[in-house]
């Protein structure tokens, strides 16, 4: 029983510097995603963050857009918002798994993205999801990708590692790095 488990929201990071944040959309369905909006807005807000806001026009534009922005724009952050609703095909299933592995793939080349796309059985389940009073999936989606900015910063902050010389390799698999013999 989901209900009886207790949930644990990690405290807001606090920004020594401003944050800037890219909220994408995909306002497929305009209610649930204007309280997906407010949500990421008002937790962005209250760490310090500045939000813009663009629209795509599905779940699966929203991986392109943030890469597009990530390499033309000036964004510390992502927030993904949008909204896809069982139906009675497996076209379901391709948006929901490719647009969520469109973001981990841009997560794992650096950057910082809060996923709050719902992937949902029906209209019921999404509203509760996305109210800003209740589940509030967009204020964690915003609050995922402020914590990850953070830890971007601390490690980015840290100072760079001593690079090994050449000549102190300690480990020499298939012959020596500068072309001679094998060691």
């Amino acid at each position: 029983m989901a209900a009886s488990i207790e949930h644990h929201q990690l405290d807001l990071p606090r920004f020594d510097s401003p944050v800037r944040l890219l909220i994408v959309v995909a306002p497929y369905y305009k209610a649930i995603a204007a309280d997906l909006v407010a949500g990421a807005q008002a937790v962005a807000a209250q760490a310090g963050a500045v939000c813009d806001v663009v629209q795509v026009p599905g779940a699966l534009e929203i991986p392109p857009a943030i890469g597009l922005a990530a390499r033309h724009a000036d964004y510390h952050g992502f927030v993904a918002l949008g909204c896809v609703i069982r139906g009675e095909t497996t076209h379901y299933d391709t948006v929901c798994n490719d647009s969520s592995r469109g973001l981990m793939e841009l997560g794992l080349q650096g950057h910082a993205i809060g996923n709050g796309i719902l992937t949902v059985e029906n209209v019921t389940q999404a509203e509760v999801r996305a109210d800003p009073a209740g589940q509030n999936k967009g204020g964690g989606a915003a609050a995922a990708a402020l914590h990850l900015i953070a830890l971007q910063r601390r490690w980015t902050a840290r100072p760079a590692r001593e690079v090994l010389r050449a000549d102190h390799d300690p480990v020499r698999l298939a012959g020596a790095i500068d072309g001679g013999n094998a060691v």
